[in-house]
């Protein structure tokens, strides 16, 4: 079984991670757009033909499942790429995870990128599964990029400038861009202890499952992991292996 996983940078990890430690059989394609990211700013028609090209690049390569762990991808592209590759192909989006932070605070924050933060898209999540909690919106600026460049600097002045914008008696933080998670241990570190980290990536990962499962007709594979880089045929850039799940996708695809 190979699923092929599509996001700007690096924010596809955590997801692809969780797939590895869930189901070590599974072979993965990450597709990652270093020449294109970021793709928030970008305009929808263009990130549209992004996301369906790397799909189909994905599918060519032998990928029998699409997931989208990217909330820009899946906002914009998730219709279109499922229409395009049919019902044969199952697609899996990402939803930032405002509905269980909703269930387990009334004061809750979300941080995500500018054009996230913006977006009619995060407003209708939280009015859906949000309304009378107090919800703060916090634009964590540059983070996402530092991210996939590895700028360890550019990542803590990020997360503090995000911290100084989150309000003191907040309980619960949405880590409302797939990149986050990668550095949540140093987010956590700057907030109170008592405040819990919400993100989708786990979610993702066994909903991908689930639906493998349902269809029950998959061969199990062997474990390899294929890294395409803007349509060229890579490896996991260095920054990726600053990160646990970098190192363990790396790792685990080596020793199989």
């Amino acid at each position: 079984m190979m699923i092929g996983l599509i996001d700007s940078g690096l924010g596809l990890l955590p997801t692809a991670a969780h797939l590895r430690e869930l189901r070590p059989e599974l072979d993965l394609i990450l597709l990652m757009d270093p020449d294109g990211a970021p793709w928030g700013p970008k305009p929808d028609a263009w990130v549209i033909d992004r996301v369906v090209n790397a799909a189909d690049r994905a599918v060519s390569s032998g990928a029998e499942v699409i997931v989208l762990p990217c909330n820009t991808a899946s906002v914009t592209a998730l219709a279109h790429v499922r229409r395009h590759l049919g019902d044969a192909i199952p697609v899996i989006g990402t939803v930032p995870a405002i509905k269980p932070a909703a269930a387990a605070s009334d004061r809750i924050a979300i941080w995500a990128t500018a054009a996230t933060t913006a977006s009619a898209y995060q407003a209708r999540l939280i009015e859906e599964f949000a309304t009378g909690r107090s919800v703060t919106s916090v634009a964590c600026h540059g983070l996402a990029d530092s991210i996939d460049r590895g700028d360890t600097e550019a990542i803590s002045a990020a997360i503090r400038a995000a911290v100084g914008a989150t309000p003191e008696d907040v309980d619960a933080v949405v880590l409302g861009c797939t990149h986050y998670p990668l550095v949540s241990n140093e987010i956590a570190s700057l907030l109170p202890e008592n405040v819990r980290l919400f993100d989708s990536a786990e979610a993702v990962a066994r909903q991908t499952l689930r639906r493998i499962d349902s269809a029950g007709d998959f061969a199990s594979g062997s474990s390899e992991l294929t890294v395409f880089l803007s349509g060229r045929a890579g490896e996991l850039p260095a920054s990726a292996l600053a990160h646990r799940e970098g190192r363990l996708l790396s790792e685990l695809s080596i020793h199989q």
